[in-house]
């Protein structure tokens, strides 16, 4: 199927009782279990709504196998700790998102497993990788940059050290963008955002090749990030709409890239569509299209937070990926916990805004962006 027709159909379970055509809820915390073949409970990930869940968004990224779980952060965290044991490496890529920065800086040292930061350059991590690295961990695009990494020739890198690789696939979503085919190893999203689509769900997920899957599944069955039977529902429900949702949304953005790009008042645009992008030709090659998140440089004279206010049409708000247009302020809100001094090196400083594009009318979101630039 392709990937709008996967969308609505892939991993559906009809309802065949009273002839529904939506996959049903079911609500069970106990099952029976004496004619089955496992036991089955929502801490164990393997219950009817998770599997349905599980199941379509394999099928968007060409998985073997994956896991719907509580948040991004359980998706990402479950991730690390099931396949980093204490004296092992991983090398991580510097300037990722907020909270996946202060998971390794908080937790690795403590549990005794060594890391690297390194640029997004394939030249950058070969230096990082060590005998003992068994993980390279990349997002791309980056937040809140909008850097691209090389996932094919990160792929071939690591596979010649025998080194599992993940993608944090958040911002390009499934539809523009399957890493598994490019030869990461594992793909993890927060299903808050595009996924969700709605600004109502907390989830996240992880998915790729069954036997890598399985050990993630034995550490996030100890730690409990599982997701219930109701929220499984809404999520299947707003992923019908993924594809429809995506391509409207980037379609946005380059409409509002390009007129922010010739604004006096701004001082840079980050999105990879504009040629001016430094990976803007590799957003070409493994991106189906650019994406629906950028961010833009206010020139100094401005507020950030007095222009957040005065906007009428875009909220600013934490998270993204909804069908409204969102803004925020990174340093304030997903890169909050990063050192200042981190923060500058990466060039997040506070006339940094983040935008995250929804499906309005792309010309009244512009509109109302550049009336708080005049």
């Amino acid at each position: 199927m392709k990937k709008a027709t996967a969308s609505v159909h892939a991993g559906n379970v009809r309802e065949r009782n009273q002839g529904g055509i939506n996959t049903p809820i079911l609500t069970s915390s106990a099952f029976e279990y004496l004619d089955d073949t496992e036991v089955r409970y929502p801490r164990y990930f393997n219950t009817f709504n998770q599997q349905v869940v599980a199941r379509k968004l394999c099928v968007l990224e060409g998985a073997e196998d994956g896991l719907v779980t509580s948040s991004g952060m359980a998706a990402i965290s479950s991730l690390m700790l099931a396949l980093l044991h204490p004296g092992e490496h991983a090398v991580l890529l510097e300037g990722m998102y907020g909270g996946t920065h202060a998971l390794i800086v908080n937790e690795f040292r403590r549990l005794g497993i060594h890391y690297s930061l390194s640029g997004g350059a394939l030249d950058e991590i070969s230096a990082a990788i060590r005998p003992e690295t068994r993980l390279v961990f990349v997002e791309s695009p980056t937040n809140p940059l909008l850097g691209l990494v090389d996932l094919a020739g990160v792929a071939e890198l690591a596979a010649a050290h025998g080194i599992v690789t993940a993608v944090d696939g958040t911002f390009a979503t499934p539809i523009l963008q399957n890493p598994i085919g490019l030869g990461i190893d594992l793909v993890v999203h927060s299903g808050t955002k595009y996924l969700g689509g709605h600004s109502d769900l907390c989830c996240g997920a992880v998915v790729g090749g069954a036997g890598l899957i399985d050990r993630i599944r034995k550490y996030a069955v100890m730690h409990g990030g599982s997701l219930n039977a109701l929220d499984c529902y809404l999520l299947e429900r707003s992923m019908k709409t993924l594809e429809l949702r995506v391509r409207r949304q980037s379609a946005n953005a380059g409409r509002i890239a390009r007129a922010l790009d010739e604004a006096a008042a701004v001082r840079r645009v980050y999105w990879p569509g504009l040629p001016s992008h430094p990976g803007h030709e590799l957003a070409a090659r493994q991106m189906e299209d650019f994406g629906a998140m950028l961010s833009f440089e206010l020139a100094a004279e401005f507020d950030p937070v007095a222009y957040q206010r005065g906007l009428r049409l875009v909220h600013p708000a934490v998270s993204l990926g909804g069908l409204e247009t969102t803004i925020c302020q990174p340093v304030a809100t997903s890169h909050e916990k990063m050192a200042p001094e981190e923060r500058a090196r990466l060039g997040i400083g506070p006339q940094l805004l983040r935008l995250s594009v929804g499906i309005e009318d792309a010309d009244e979101v512009v509109e109302d962006l550049l009336a708080g630039l005049a």
